[in-house]
Protein backbone atom coordinates (compact mmCIF):
# COMPACT_ATOMS: atom_id res chain seq x y z
CA UNK A 1 0.00 0.00 0.00
CA UNK A 2 0.86 3.82 -0.74
CA UNK A 3 0.51 6.26 2.53
CA UNK A 4 1.65 9.88 4.07
CA UNK A 5 3.23 9.58 7.13
CA UNK A 6 1.14 12.23 9.49
CA UNK A 7 3.06 11.30 12.53
CA UNK A 8 5.96 10.24 14.22
CA UNK A 9 6.33 9.06 17.58
CA UNK A 10 9.91 7.62 17.58
CA UNK A 11 9.53 4.14 16.38
CA UNK A 12 6.52 4.08 15.38
CA UNK A 13 4.78 6.32 12.39
CA UNK A 14 1.13 6.75 12.10
CA UNK A 15 0.55 6.53 8.27
CA UNK A 16 -2.57 7.31 6.35
CA UNK A 17 -3.21 4.80 3.65
CA UNK A 18 -4.91 5.28 -0.04
CA UNK A 19 -7.93 3.61 1.82
CA UNK A 20 -7.96 6.87 4.04
CA UNK A 21 -7.14 4.73 6.92
CA UNK A 22 -5.02 5.52 9.20
CA UNK A 23 -2.09 2.69 10.48
CA UNK A 24 0.21 2.36 13.29
CA UNK A 25 3.66 1.40 11.46
CA UNK A 26 7.17 0.67 12.02
CA UNK A 27 10.48 0.73 9.72
CA UNK A 28 11.81 -2.15 8.47
CA UNK A 29 14.87 -3.17 9.12
CA UNK A 30 17.70 -0.56 9.37
CA UNK A 31 15.57 1.70 7.17
CA UNK A 32 18.06 4.46 5.73
CA UNK A 33 18.20 7.23 3.35
CA UNK A 34 21.19 7.88 1.48
CA UNK A 35 23.10 10.56 1.80
CA UNK A 36 21.36 11.64 4.93
CA UNK A 37 22.93 11.41 8.43
CA UNK A 38 19.61 12.13 10.30
CA UNK A 39 18.10 10.87 13.42
CA UNK A 40 15.28 10.09 11.74
CA UNK A 41 14.89 8.35 8.75
CA UNK A 42 11.22 9.25 8.04
CA UNK A 43 9.69 12.54 8.52
CA UNK A 44 5.84 13.58 8.18
CA UNK A 45 4.85 14.42 4.52
CA UNK A 46 6.78 11.52 3.46
CA UNK A 47 4.91 9.27 0.96
CA UNK A 48 6.09 5.87 1.63
CA UNK A 49 4.85 2.13 0.50
CA UNK A 50 4.24 -0.58 3.45
CA UNK A 51 2.98 -3.90 4.13
CA UNK A 52 0.06 -4.76 6.66
CA UNK A 53 0.50 -7.67 9.27
CA UNK A 54 -0.98 -9.28 11.78
CA UNK A 55 0.58 -8.81 15.57
CA UNK A 56 -1.70 -10.56 18.40
CA UNK A 57 -4.74 -9.92 16.61
CA UNK A 58 -3.81 -6.44 15.75
CA UNK A 59 -3.38 -4.85 12.24
CA UNK A 60 0.15 -2.67 12.11
CA UNK A 61 2.09 -1.66 8.64
CA UNK A 62 5.66 -2.21 7.93
CA UNK A 63 7.26 0.91 6.17
CA UNK A 64 9.83 -0.95 3.22
CA UNK A 65 10.22 2.02 1.00
CA UNK A 66 9.93 6.11 0.26
CA UNK A 67 9.47 7.84 -2.36
CA UNK A 68 11.62 10.77 -3.66
CA UNK A 69 11.29 14.07 -1.47
CA UNK A 70 10.22 17.35 -3.19
CA UNK A 71 11.92 18.92 -0.59
CA UNK A 72 12.41 19.07 3.66
CA UNK A 73 12.82 21.13 6.53
CA UNK A 74 15.51 19.82 9.16
CA UNK A 75 16.73 20.66 12.44
CA UNK A 76 20.35 20.66 12.92
CA UNK A 77 21.34 19.34 16.08
CA UNK A 78 23.56 21.95 18.50
CA UNK A 79 25.95 19.70 19.75
CA UNK A 80 26.25 16.96 17.02
CA UNK A 81 27.04 19.46 13.80
CA UNK A 82 26.88 16.12 11.86
CA UNK A 83 23.21 15.00 12.92
CA UNK A 84 20.05 16.53 11.72
CA UNK A 85 16.74 15.56 12.36
CA UNK A 86 13.73 16.17 9.61
CA UNK A 87 10.85 17.88 10.35
CA UNK A 88 8.43 18.06 7.74
CA UNK A 89 8.83 16.95 3.75
CA UNK A 90 6.63 17.38 0.19
CA UNK A 91 5.44 21.19 1.48
CA UNK A 92 3.48 23.07 -1.00
CA UNK A 93 3.57 26.38 0.61
CA UNK A 94 5.36 28.29 3.81
CA UNK A 95 3.65 30.88 6.23
CA UNK A 96 6.18 32.51 8.16
CA UNK A 97 4.67 33.80 11.19
CA UNK A 98 6.16 37.28 12.00
CA UNK A 99 5.59 39.41 15.33
CA UNK A 100 7.23 43.24 16.15
CA UNK A 101 7.53 42.76 19.37
CA UNK A 102 5.99 40.22 21.11
CA UNK A 103 8.16 38.24 20.51
CA UNK A 104 10.93 40.46 17.78
CA UNK A 105 11.20 38.95 14.56
CA UNK A 106 13.81 40.28 12.80
CA UNK A 107 14.49 41.22 9.11
CA UNK A 108 17.56 39.02 9.50
CA UNK A 109 15.72 36.47 10.72
CA UNK A 110 13.11 37.09 7.67
CA UNK A 111 15.64 37.69 4.65
CA UNK A 112 17.61 33.97 6.05
CA UNK A 113 14.45 32.08 5.84
CA UNK A 114 13.20 33.99 2.18
CA UNK A 115 16.60 33.21 0.49
CA UNK A 116 16.05 29.31 1.48
CA UNK A 117 12.69 28.71 -0.03
CA UNK A 118 13.39 31.23 -2.71
CA UNK A 119 16.14 28.65 -3.33
CA UNK A 120 14.07 25.66 -3.99
CA UNK A 121 10.99 27.20 -5.45
CA UNK A 122 8.85 27.08 -1.92
CA UNK A 123 6.12 29.55 -2.00
CA UNK A 124 6.19 31.74 1.13
CA UNK A 125 3.44 34.12 2.68
CA UNK A 126 4.45 36.46 5.68
CA UNK A 127 1.86 36.62 7.95
CA UNK A 128 2.07 39.66 10.73
CA UNK A 129 0.29 38.06 13.93
CA UNK A 130 -1.02 40.05 16.59
CA UNK A 131 -2.33 42.81 14.82
CA UNK A 132 -4.86 43.62 17.67
CA UNK A 133 -1.80 44.48 20.42
CA UNK A 134 -0.11 46.92 17.86
CA UNK A 135 0.13 50.18 19.24
CA UNK A 136 0.56 52.94 16.65
CA UNK A 137 4.25 52.81 16.31
CA UNK A 138 4.46 49.34 16.13
CA UNK A 139 1.82 49.22 13.40
CA UNK A 140 3.76 51.87 11.44
CA UNK A 141 6.73 49.68 11.95
CA UNK A 142 4.76 46.61 10.96
CA UNK A 143 3.12 48.46 7.64
CA UNK A 144 7.14 49.55 6.55
CA UNK A 145 8.16 45.98 6.82
CA UNK A 146 4.82 44.74 4.53
CA UNK A 147 5.50 47.61 1.99
CA UNK A 148 9.27 46.02 1.88
CA UNK A 149 7.96 42.95 0.96
CA UNK A 150 5.07 43.58 -0.73
CA UNK A 151 7.20 45.29 -2.82
CA UNK A 152 10.12 42.78 -3.46
CA UNK A 153 7.10 40.52 -4.55
CA UNK A 154 5.45 38.32 -1.34
CA UNK A 155 2.34 38.13 -0.56
CA UNK A 156 1.61 39.63 3.28
CA UNK A 157 -1.53 39.10 5.63
CA UNK A 158 -2.50 40.90 8.61
CA UNK A 159 -3.79 38.58 11.23
CA UNK A 160 -5.34 37.97 15.05
CA UNK A 161 -6.05 35.01 16.22
CA UNK A 162 -7.83 36.85 18.81
CA UNK A 163 -10.11 38.77 16.97
CA UNK A 164 -10.90 37.05 13.69
CA UNK A 165 -8.78 39.39 11.52
CA UNK A 166 -7.55 37.83 8.24
CA UNK A 167 -8.20 34.33 9.10
CA UNK A 168 -10.44 33.82 5.90
CA UNK A 169 -7.94 35.02 3.89
CA UNK A 170 -5.25 32.73 5.60
CA UNK A 171 -7.85 29.82 4.58
CA UNK A 172 -8.28 30.77 1.04
CA UNK A 173 -4.21 30.93 0.67
CA UNK A 174 -4.26 26.97 2.03
CA UNK A 175 -6.79 25.76 0.30
CA UNK A 176 -5.94 22.65 -1.86
CA UNK A 177 -2.11 22.18 -0.39
CA UNK A 178 0.04 20.88 2.19
CA UNK A 179 1.12 23.87 4.68
CA UNK A 180 3.39 24.69 7.52
CA UNK A 181 3.11 27.84 10.27
CA UNK A 182 7.06 28.59 10.73
CA UNK A 183 8.89 31.64 12.89
CA UNK A 184 9.78 31.89 16.33
CA UNK A 185 8.36 30.32 19.35
CA UNK A 186 5.90 32.64 20.79
CA UNK A 187 5.22 34.15 17.56
CA UNK A 188 1.37 32.29 17.79
CA UNK A 189 1.65 29.23 15.52
CA UNK A 190 -0.70 26.82 17.01
CA UNK A 191 -3.14 30.16 18.27
CA UNK A 192 -3.57 30.60 14.63
CA UNK A 193 -3.44 27.29 13.68
CA UNK A 194 -6.45 27.08 16.11
CA UNK A 195 -7.97 29.78 14.67
CA UNK A 196 -8.50 28.38 11.34
CA UNK A 197 -9.18 24.71 12.79
CA UNK A 198 -10.86 25.47 15.96
CA UNK A 199 -11.57 21.31 16.37
CA UNK A 200 -7.70 20.76 16.57
CA UNK A 201 -7.15 22.19 19.69
CA UNK A 202 -3.10 22.49 19.33
CA UNK A 203 -1.33 23.65 23.07
CA UNK A 204 -0.62 27.10 23.27
CA UNK A 205 1.32 29.11 25.93
CA UNK A 206 2.01 32.18 27.08
CA UNK A 207 5.12 34.53 26.17
CA UNK A 208 7.68 34.03 28.68
CA UNK A 209 7.92 37.72 30.56
CA UNK A 210 11.63 37.18 31.24
CA UNK A 211 12.81 36.78 27.72
CA UNK A 212 9.97 37.55 25.74
CA UNK A 213 10.29 34.18 23.64
CA UNK A 214 7.54 31.22 23.46
CA UNK A 215 8.20 28.31 25.40
CA UNK A 216 8.03 25.27 22.82
CA UNK A 217 4.79 23.53 23.18
CA UNK A 218 5.04 21.02 19.64
CA UNK A 219 7.70 18.67 20.05
CA UNK A 220 7.52 16.65 16.93
CA UNK A 221 5.75 17.44 13.72
CA UNK A 222 2.60 16.29 12.74
CA UNK A 223 -0.10 16.35 10.08
CA UNK A 224 -3.62 17.16 10.23
CA UNK A 225 -6.70 17.19 7.36
CA UNK A 226 -8.77 20.26 8.18
CA UNK A 227 -12.19 20.69 7.40
CA UNK A 228 -11.84 21.95 4.02
CA UNK A 229 -9.00 21.36 1.08
CA UNK A 230 -5.97 21.85 3.25
CA UNK A 231 -3.57 19.98 4.95
CA UNK A 232 -0.95 21.38 7.95
CA UNK A 233 1.82 20.38 9.31
CA UNK A 234 2.64 21.63 13.15
CA UNK A 235 6.53 21.55 13.56
CA UNK A 236 8.75 22.75 16.51
CA UNK A 237 9.31 26.13 17.32
CA UNK A 238 12.27 27.74 15.44
CA UNK A 239 14.52 30.41 16.94
CA UNK A 240 16.67 31.06 13.49
CA UNK A 241 16.89 29.50 10.55
CA UNK A 242 20.03 28.90 8.57
CA UNK A 243 21.44 28.52 4.85
CA UNK A 244 21.85 25.96 1.81
CA UNK A 245 25.19 26.29 1.37
CA UNK A 246 26.04 28.24 -2.17
CA UNK A 247 28.52 30.07 -3.58
CA UNK A 248 29.03 33.39 -2.72
CA UNK A 249 28.00 34.55 -5.93
CA UNK A 250 24.49 32.73 -6.05
CA UNK A 251 23.63 34.05 -2.92
CA UNK A 252 22.14 37.38 -4.45
CA UNK A 253 19.86 35.48 -7.18
CA UNK A 254 17.86 34.28 -4.01
CA UNK A 255 17.44 38.03 -3.39
CA UNK A 256 14.55 38.79 -6.14
CA UNK A 257 15.11 42.48 -6.26
CA UNK A 258 19.03 41.99 -6.93
CA UNK A 259 18.46 39.06 -9.20
CA UNK A 260 16.25 41.27 -11.54
CA UNK A 261 19.45 44.11 -11.74
CA UNK A 262 21.89 41.66 -11.99
CA UNK A 263 22.98 42.01 -15.74
CA UNK A 264 22.75 46.05 -15.36
CA UNK A 265 26.10 45.41 -13.48
CA UNK A 266 29.56 45.64 -15.20
CA UNK A 267 30.75 42.63 -14.05
CA UNK A 268 28.92 39.13 -14.46
CA UNK A 269 30.22 37.68 -11.54
CA UNK A 270 29.58 41.00 -9.29
CA UNK A 271 28.86 40.30 -5.25
CA UNK A 272 27.35 43.97 -4.74
CA UNK A 273 30.17 45.46 -2.56
CA UNK A 274 32.67 47.47 -3.62
CA UNK A 275 32.61 46.44 -7.40
CA UNK A 276 32.37 49.87 -9.83
CA UNK A 277 29.40 50.47 -11.84
CA UNK A 278 26.93 48.04 -9.57
CA UNK A 279 23.28 48.11 -10.31
CA UNK A 280 22.31 46.98 -7.11
CA UNK A 281 24.69 49.62 -5.40
CA UNK A 282 23.55 52.53 -7.16
CA UNK A 283 19.75 51.65 -6.81
CA UNK A 284 20.33 51.31 -2.73
CA UNK A 285 21.69 55.13 -3.02
CA UNK A 286 18.90 56.14 -4.59
CA UNK A 287 16.90 54.38 -2.04
CA UNK A 288 15.01 52.03 -4.53
CA UNK A 289 15.66 49.09 -3.09
CA UNK A 290 15.98 48.47 1.16
CA UNK A 291 19.02 48.77 3.09
CA UNK A 292 17.88 46.00 5.72
CA UNK A 293 17.68 43.51 2.64
CA UNK A 294 21.24 44.39 1.97
CA UNK A 295 22.34 44.53 5.39
CA UNK A 296 20.99 40.80 5.83
CA UNK A 297 22.73 40.09 2.12
CA UNK A 298 25.96 41.59 3.35
CA UNK A 299 25.68 39.44 6.58
CA UNK A 300 25.13 35.97 4.51
CA UNK A 301 28.01 36.81 2.39
CA UNK A 302 30.15 37.12 5.59
CA UNK A 303 29.34 34.23 7.58
CA UNK A 304 27.48 35.26 10.03
CA UNK A 305 24.56 32.69 11.46
CA UNK A 306 21.78 32.74 13.27
CA UNK A 307 22.31 30.24 16.66
CA UNK A 308 19.75 27.90 15.21
CA UNK A 309 20.20 26.55 12.06
CA UNK A 310 17.29 25.28 9.72
CA UNK A 311 17.57 24.27 6.10
CA UNK A 312 15.30 23.20 3.44
CA UNK A 313 16.58 20.78 0.84
CA UNK A 314 15.28 19.69 -1.83
CA UNK A 315 14.89 16.76 -4.04
CA UNK A 316 16.47 14.49 -1.23
CA UNK A 317 19.92 16.37 -1.76
CA UNK A 318 21.86 17.00 1.49
CA UNK A 319 23.79 20.20 0.38
CA UNK A 320 26.42 19.70 2.83
CA UNK A 321 27.68 16.16 2.51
Amino acid sequence: MKGIIYKSTGSWYVVKGEDNVFYDCRIKGKFRIKGIKSTNPVAVGDSVLFELEKVNDKITGVIYDIEPRKNYIIRKSVNLSKQVHILASNIDLVFLIVTIDNPITTTSFIDRFLITTEAYGIETILVFNKTDTYSEEVSDEQLYLQYVYSKIGYSCLRVSAVTGKGIEALKEAMNGKVSIFSGHSGVGKSTLINAVEPGLNLKTTEISGLHQQGQHTTTFAEMYDLSFDARIIDTPGIRGFGLVDMESYEVGDYFPEFFALKEQCKFNNCLHREEPNCAVKEALNRDELSWSRYKSYIQILDGEEESYRTDIYKDGKNQEE
